[in-house]
């Protein structure tokens, strides 16, 4: 098989990537937000929640996660005995950053008796500290679920938070954190693309700060966005979460406009675009395949505390 240093642009990545799943039983899980190779070779492409589920169901040996690294943990938490790969282990994520483990152990412990729900885009060790991990897909589920009678904390996009204290009626205790991409859209300019397109459907991530969440006709989470577009009579959409969702909606409606909703001049997120989740390629997709490298391990003690809220989420989404 073929070996290569630098970019062999000659390399049929597809090809070498399938006959590696194969002789190795692997399998290939990629987030909605990879780029559009990347999710044509994936074995699933989903969101937070349906890539848990898979990756607690998967019988391969070894999982390349085409994400980012509080995905491939998640995968590692679930699957403690299979190798769990990423293509870029650099590949982190804004809203982990933005919780660090001392600073939340300190708030937890200011907010006493409170249950702990965990949005799972945190670290490990952030998820040990949890009663409940949610994504955007089951979050009002899972908070449902929580007596009212008991204080709740919700960490750590304090975006996502308040959506869901407007959603479920429920005042939680929020942690300060939240997403550069979802942070980074341009009212001013959507208002604009909207002028040009009146007739276009503007749609959300609950991710997105409150003045866009305003503005939009309908708010859900990354598969949610795909089931509006795929059933909405509408034909044009400004879509506000990032761009690489665009990918499959296109490849489901052939016929409908699809926009990524603009960013503001000052963001970090070019075009829409998460930086961390761009850092994946398909030579290194190739490459950690090839070596088995880089490999995401979490240590055992860490592991089962993490894995029990995790557990609680997939009993209640079933």
């Amino acid at each position: 098989m073929p070996y290569f240093c630098g970019n062999d642009k000659s390399m049929d990545y597809t090809a070498e990537i399938q006959q590696l799943k194969e002789q190795k039983n692997a399998v290939i899980l990629a987030h909605y937000y990879q780029t559009g190779d990347i999710q044509d070779i994936a074995d699933f492409v989903g969101d937070s929640l349906q890539l848990s589920q898979q990756a607690a169901a998967t019988d391969a040996e070894i999982i390349v996660f085409a994400g980012v690294h509080f995905m491939a943990e998640t995968a590692k938490i679930l699957n403690p005995d299979k190798k769990v790969l990423v293509p870029d282990l650099e590949a982190g994520c804004s809203l982990a950053d933005a919780c660090p483990p001392a600073g939340f152990s300190a708030f937890k412990a200011r907010h006493p008796n409170h249950v702990v729900v965990s949005y799972i885009n945190c670290s490990a060790d952030i998820k040990a500290m949890s009663d409940y991990i949610c994504t955007s897909a089951n979050a009002k589920t899972i908070i449902n679920a929580i007596p009212d009678d008991k204080p709740v904390i919700f960490a750590p996009d304090k975006n996502l938070g308040r959506y869901l204290i407007q959603e479920t009626g429920r005042d939680m205790v929020l942690w300060d954190g939240s997403c550069l991409l979802h942070e980074s859209f341009s009212i001013d300019k959507i208002l604009a693309l909207y002028k040009q397109y009146p007739e276009a459907h503007f749609i959300a991530h609950p991710e997105a700060e409150k003045h866009i969440l305003k503005i939009a006709e309908f708010i859900g989470s990354t598969t949610g966005l795909l089931n509006y577009v795929r059933k909405a009579s509408a034909k044009t959409f400004i879509v506000a979460t990032e761009s690489g969702i665009l990918h499959q909606m296109q490849r489901e409606n052939p016929d409908k406009t699809l926009l990524a909703a603009p960013v503001r001049e000052d963001s970090e997120c070019a075009c829409n675009e998460c930086p961390y989740m761009k850092m994946n390629t398909m030579e290194k997709l190739y490459r950690c395949l090839y070596e088995e490298s880089p490999e995401v391990r979490v240590a055992g003690s860490l592991q089962a505390r993490a894995k029990q809220p995790i557990d609680k989420m997939l009993a209640l989404s079933n």
